[in-house]
């Protein structure tokens, strides 16, 4: 029983010398955030720097929230920024969620150069057309 008494006093003072001294170890707050919206949408296929060819074929689960009608736009653009190809990425279930829901997308384009690198573009479906409802995630791809 004593052994136990002295036990909890050497912790409570262990943890009063720790926090006092803390406020002389004071770190900044550092706010964290995913830059690759993993929270709200991963792709599967393409992956990043992968060799792509028409047709590309685009996979992956979104949040429910990234989708409107159970779509959302896709764009394939050169390293100049020129669209070579653009469609839509449906969900594979019901999108009126807050879940995750599987997507699949097709893109057919044939205005590339071999070896070029690119961006596979996609977005969050945003029919309020405001800006902070905008979002969207960025793939470098290959052109083979």
């Amino acid at each position: 029983m004593k052994r136990t008494f002295v036990i909890i006093v050497a912790i409570v003072i262990v943890v009063g010398i720790a926090t006092y001294f803390s406020h002389f170890f004071d770190l900044p707050d550092i706010n964290i955030k995913p830059d690759d919206n993993e929270e709200l949408i991963v792709v599967v296929s393409p992956l990043n720097n992968d060799e792509i060819s028409s047709p590309l074929s685009i996979a992956g689960r979104a949040r429910g929230y990234w989708f409107f009608e159970g779509s959302f736009p896709i764009e394939l653009r050169d390293e100049y920024g020129n669209v070579i190809a653009a469609g839509h990425a449906s969900a594979q279930g019901e999108w009126m969620t807050a879940d995750f829901v599987p997507f699949l997308g097709t893109l057919q384009f044939n205005n590339y150069i071999k070896g070029q690198k690119g961006i596979l573009i996609l977005m969050k479906d945003n029919p309020s057309g405001l800006p902070e409802n905008d979002d969207q995630i960025k793939i470098p791809v290959i052109f083979k």
